[in-house]
């Protein structure tokens, strides 16, 4: 029995981190960037914590485009159109040939009644992308279908919804029984 007490069970020894609780960080592991945990958060509809992981990501990385354009794209997801413009405008001057930025904020100028504006960023967005992509050939036709309707000096900006394709880029869709 005395030999038994004598052996070595892990107990508080060295190899185990020391007795105090884990420290959340993965042993011999990698961690994930903020900017791949953000992206998932947004595609599972958690969007605060999404924004969270992106300024971590901003805070590890600097603002680069791809970080500034996620935060924008956050803040458009909760409702944010004035900080997801100001980001979203930032990310373009970051690199003015970052096309998910012009979709993104050509949707943001959508939501907050600035037709003719929004038109004039789709059609960036979509020469940028060469016509290769859907959404944004959709938001521009949406966006100059709406620009045509405008009553002289108001602008009747009908339902939307936002739709998001990819990583950081969203189709702006017309409310069915709104007229363009």
């Amino acid at each position: 029995m005395l030999l038994a007490a004598c052996q070595q069970t892990g107990g508080l020894s060295g190899s185990d981190n020391g007795p105090y609780a884990p420290s959340g960080y993965p042993v011999g592991g990698e961690a994930v960037d903020g900017l791949t945990v953000g992206h998932r958060l947004m595609a599972a509809g958690e969007y605060e914590l999404a924004l969270k992981a992106y300024y971590l990501a901003a805070s590890e990385q600097g603002a680069t485009v791809d970080v500034l354009s996620a935060i924008g794209s956050a803040n458009l997801r909760l409702g944010r159109l004035g900080q997801a413009e100001t980001r979203l405008r930032q990310a373009i001057k970051e690199d003015e040939s970052f096309v998910p930025a012009w979709n993104n904020l050509g949707v943001v100028l959508m939501e907050q009644g600035k037709v003719t504006e929004a038109r004039e960023v789709f059609r960036t967005a979509f020469a940028l992308d060469s016509g290769r992509s859907d959404e944004i050939r959709e938001n521009l036709r949406l966006a100059i279908a709406q620009s045509e309707n405008l009553s002289y000096g108001e602008a009747e900006v009908p339902a939307y919804s936002l739709v998001r394709r990819g990583d950081g880029e969203y189709l702006l869709l017309a409310t069915p029984g709104a007229e363009l």
